[in-house]
């Protein structure tokens, strides 16, 4: 794994910083002056943690405007290693905690991922993670199973790259399932609970894939 740099720890910092000065602002004067009695104290310290959290989505994907995630091999040194090693930071320092908890209601899962920059179709949800949100695209109807994992990056000892995960309409990835970087599913298809679908995989409409590493189990319709 490449080093994160002083720069970046820097420019997060400046940035988590910004975001926590909105987010105490913003829920103090949303009930702080509210006559709440003995619950006023937790009033404020949940409304801070929420103002937060909406601070720290929107200054990410202000970030993410003026330095996106490109899609390919990450060039040390480049302004796409930069835009990439901010992301690992929000996503280790802000979001990880969010997103990989059993505590928030799979909806709402689903908007905060929305928040994070997943293309998400109609009645698509997740109840794994999805791993880099920008670089997730799913189509209409699909369940993401209970601790299912959709990675959009490599890192292996100094190389770094980036690939979108795609998924069509209708598709089932089941529990416990690991799809990696580069994996496009056709429409209809099913990824057992389990199965690890390897780097840059294609899935065709219709067919089943499970195991370790994935292979397909039957043909499509």
């Amino acid at each position: 794994m490449r080093p994160i740099t002083p720069f970046q720890i820097i420019v997060f910092s400046v940035l988590f910083a910004i975001i926590l000065a909105v987010g105490i602002a913003s829920g103090w004067l949303l009930v702080g002056s509210l006559a709440l009695g003995d619950f006023r104290g937790i009033a404020v310290i949940a409304a801070v943690v929420v103002c937060t959290y909406l601070s720290a989505f929107a200054v990410y994907r202000i970030f993410l405007r003026f330095f996106p995630l490109r899609e390919g091999e990450i060039v040390a040194g480049s302004r796409e290693e930069f835009a990439a090693q901010v992301n690992i930071l929000f996503y280790l320092l802000l979001f990880n905690s969010l997103i990989r908890t059993h505590f928030l209601p799979v909806p709402l899962l689903r908007l905060v991922y929305l928040a994070l920059g997943a293309r998400l179709g109609r009645n698509t949800y997740s109840a794994g993670v999805l791993l880099d949100p920008p670089l997730t695209f799913a189509g209409d109807n699909c369940i993401i199973g209970h601790d299912a994992v959709l990675i959009a990056h490599v890192i292996e000892g100094s190389r770094f790259s980036l690939a979108p995960v795609r998924l069509g309409n209708d598709v089932t990835i089941g529990a416990h399932a690991v799809v990696m970087s580069g994996v496009s599913v056709g429409d209809g298809a099913i990824v057992s609970a389990g199965a690890v679908v390897l780097k840059g995989t294609y899935i065709g409409p219709g067919e089943v894939w499970g195991g370790v590493p994935a292979r397909r189990l039957k043909a499509g319709a």
